[in-house]
């Protein structure tokens, strides 16, 4: 029995290790084919002042649906557009300025076909991704990209396994390049992406500070015992020391304070710039929590002043407020 068992484990995994096999082959042969038509695909897409308007069929249309999903989250507008619901109403969605970004493995499917003409009255351009150069969709599109494989993963060649993976995988790359091309940031994929533990990462490090009245702040010549009383009040266990102009020189922490009571024997005598440790690390506002954190795991701190370009406190980041923010 447990023979039995052994084999029908080790045909199971020889399908597993075939299927991925060939996916990632399909994948792969997509590298030597980005040229030109690649380029203009990109500068199409960026230069596009409307949508771009995502539509496919069956299971290419469930690949259109993940890829407008990672354009509009990267900084480029894009909806999905079922391509048989658009001839029965919904090509109103299309207006003069979109972009058609169209998938299908046979460049022939009959409902993307008819979009063409339709699209074009509209005032649309239109980037193909197909499986076969010389189908009707690529002949008629400003821009063909060939994510065409030669076989499917299954073993009846038929099930869309291989096909639709290549064609995730050059959608990802036009979204993706797209991407850098417009100079997206962390801070811009932020503004869309507020939810979930992926948007604590990527919460701005402003949204998280303290501020105004709740910052613990003393100017430089504060006498220690009321750096002290700020530490107390605001209870970051620290506070940032400040010049004239605002601008951070320095922080006093819990550590300094102890660090002062072994060394001096009356040790709240003096000002807060004799006891600070000068040239702390600091964050800007617009920076994401994620790379707040690593900042202070980095520096073994838990609080972080905020300043500006020019180096005036804004307010400080404590490690209480990121685990907050869905980071843990």
């Amino acid at each position: 029995m447990e023979e039995v068992k052994s084999k029908a484990t080790s045909r199971l995994r020889e399908t597993a290790r075939r299927v991925l096999g060939v996916e990632s082959s399909a994948v792969a042969a997509l590298v030597p084919r980005l040229d030109q038509s690649f380029d203009r695909a990109v500068e199409l897409l960026v230069a596009c002042r409307g949508r771009v308007v995502v539509s496919g069929m069956g299971k290419s249309g469930i690949v259109c649906q993940k890829l407008a999903a990672t354009l509009s989250s990267t900084g480029t507008p894009a909806f999905f557009m079922h391509p048989a619901e658009a001839l029965h109403g919904d090509l109103g969605m299309i207006v003069e300025g979109d972009l058609l970004l169209v998938i299908s493995n046979s460049g022939e499917t009959q409902e993307v076909v008819r979009l063409l003409e339709l699209v074009r009255r509209l005032g649309a351009g239109i980037v193909a991704l197909t499986g076969s150069p010389g189908s009707t969709l690529a002949r008629h599109a400003d821009v063909h990209l060939h994510v065409g494989v030669d076989q499917e993963a299954c073993s009846l060649d038929l099930i869309p396994t291989a096909s639709t993976c290549a064609q995730m995988a050059m959608g990802d790359a036009l979204a993706l390049t797209c991407c850098e091309s417009r100079g997206f940031t962390a801070a811009d994929f932020a503004r869309f992406h507020p939810g979930g533990r992926l948007g604590g990462q990527l919460r701005l490090v402003r949204s998280v500070m303290h501020s105004g009245p709740d910052l613990p702040v003393v100017a430089r010549a504060a006498a220690m015992g009321d750096t002290v009383r700020e530490m107390s009040g605001k209870r970051l266990g620290m506070t940032c020391v400040v010049d004239d102009l605002g601008r951070l020189v320095g922080v006093v922490t819990d550590g300094d304070l102890r660090r002062r009571m072994l060394r001096l024997p009356v040790p709240l005598e003096g000002a807060a710039e004799e006891a600070m440790t000068r040239s702390p690390a600091t964050i800007g506002p617009d920076a994401v929590a994620s790379e707040a954190l690593r900042l202070m795991e980095e520096r073994r701190i838990t609080s972080l002043p905020v300043v500006d370009a020019a180096g005036v406190l804004l307010g400080v980041v404590h490690l209480h407020d990121l685990w907050r923010t869905e980071l843990f």
